[in-house]
């Protein structure tokens, strides 16, 4: 099992406890669809914060000078279907950024969040959409280990 620690460093964020409920569900159907087999202990780390912080973040580590959605920080370097590390990395998570295209995609916050933490934790796991053959593999995983959250189709 993966354990998932949270921090909460900015405001307007669903209390932590419900936070903490809807990443361990994520993370769960994640580590069910792709039958994970992670080692005792294996960790997680999100963050929850805001467009201003996820903009120096993204400026300082992709040279991107401009907030986005979500952002991976793996701590080893894994190829999909690899051998799970005891720590997985960090996953950035940007409130305004994620309440915009929830509302724009009009699609229920929770659903668009769960959407990020997924999306987070494939790239930690090794994935990535690039390349147009990789996009398609991580949007396949995604929307199945959705599906198993009762959440639609992102991509449709």
């Amino acid at each position: 099992m993966i354990s998932v620690d949270i921090s909460v460093e900015s405001a307007g964020w669903p209390p932590q406890d419900e936070l903490r409920a809807l990443a361990e569900r994520a993370v769960a159907a994640a580590a069910a669809e792709l039958n994970l087999k992670s080692p005792a202990g294996c960790e997680l780390s999100l963050l929850f914060t805001d467009d201003a912080r996820m903009r120096v973040l993204n400026r300082d580590w992709r040279g991107k000078d401009k907030p986005t959605n979500v952002l991976s920080f793996p701590a080893f370097p894994m190829k999909p279907g690899g051998k799970v590390p005891p720590m997985l990395g960090d996953v950035a998570i940007a409130r305004e950024t994620v309440e915009r295209e929830a509302r724009d995609e009009q699609k229920p916050f929770a659903d668009h969040l769960s959407h990020m933490v997924v999306h987070g934790l494939l790239h930690l796991l090794g994935h990535d959409h690039e390349v147009d053959a990789e996009a398609e593999r991580m949007e396949d995983a995604e929307r199945r280990i959705l599906a198993r959250l009762a959440i639609p189709d992102p991509y449709a």
